[in-house]
């Protein structure tokens, strides 16, 4: 028994009264007398030692700390919540594998696959949430992590699914129309776009052709998403470097143009990664060797992020 966790039926009362800042409200959702929920929520204060609403005439307004408090449960009940109907809908069969993934490798690689795996292991449903900054496995709901960087995770088993390739810089053909020929000298007058999660790709760019250290090379916006950076090539607001991979059917197309042939080399890919205690387990053993087998059939413009 843990002695530390109150009882759950006085958490989904004080959440319900948290989340209309009312009993009333609370008993009415409930099905509970006001008086009953008055109790409960009297209770947990008690038992924290804490007091979680401020008692107003005929009003209750959350304290601070019933405030942060209220956001933490709301959060563990929706877990639970959701735990209990993915097992009922499995009825007790088969397994659920929480996936963390950057979003571009997700929506223009995995998914697309992602029913092949459906087809050959139907009692495995893999769910997918997007997180583009390392964490801790002890600290999320994840069990598994498909992320871009150089080495496995610390404390993590898994292997490089493959490796992203040359970055260039691109742009839209309307940005060119009034500039003719772009040079390397032209082109570090342009405005730069760049991506939040590799903040320091054009500064690497510029030392690995011959330009130094630029106060230039981290002028321009910002973009949280490789979605947004293309929307805004897209929309000719200036020149991105982008990895061949991703935007090879934009550059045969002529949707993008690569204006000079000037890499910059990346030994960084995609991993695959669980915590030391999910490794061995069948499941992620099963979309591991899965996603392995997929990787050499692939060809390069395919192995996109």
């Amino acid at each position: 028994m843990r002695k530390g966790i109150p009882n759950l039926a006085a958490l989904q009362v004080f959440e319900a009264a948290a989340r209309h800042e009312s009993f009333t409200r609370a008993a009415d959702e409930l099905a509970l007398t006001q008086s009953a929920v008055c109790r409960q929520v009297a209770a947990l204060e008690t038992r924290l030692g804490v007091a979680l609403f401020l008692r107003i005439k005929k009003r209750v307004v959350l304290t601070p700390h019933g405030r942060h408090y209220a956001v933490q449960i709301r959060k563990s009940l929706e877990r639970i919540e959701r735990d209990t109907l993915e097992l009922m809908a499995q009825r007790g069969v088969g397994r659920v594998l929480e996936l963390a993934v950057v979003p571009t490798f997700a929506s223009q690689w995995l998914i697309p696959r992602l029913p092949q795996f459906r087809a050959l292991r139907p009692d495995i449903t893999v769910n997918l949430s997007i997180r583009t900054e390392p964490f801790l496995f002890s600290d999320s709901p994840f069990d598994a992590a498909v992320y871009f960087g150089r080495s496995v995770w610390p404390g993590t088993q898994g292997a490089l699914l493959f490796q992203e390739g040359n970055a260039v810089p691109v742009c839209s053909p309307a940005l060119l129309a009034d500039c003719g020929p772009l040079t390397r000298e032209r082109l570090v007058e342009m405005p730069l776009l760049h991506l939040s999660t590799r903040p320091d790709a054009w500064r690497d760019w510029f030392r690995g052709h011959g330009l130094g250290e630029d106060a230039r090379a981290v002028r321009g916006p910002r973009y949280e998403l490789f979605t947004m950076l293309s929307s805004a090539v897209f929309a000719g607001m200036g020149v991105a470097l982008m990895p061949e991979i991703l935007i090879a059917d934009e550059l045969a197309s002529g949707r993008l143009t690569a204006p000079l042939d000037m890499p910059l080399a990346s030994d960084a890919g995609y991993y695959l990664v669980a915590p030391d205690a999910v490794a061995n387990d069948e499941p992620f053993v099963a979309l591991s060797q899965w996603l392995m087998s997929l990787v050499p059939q692939s060809s390069p413009v395919d192995q996109e992020a």
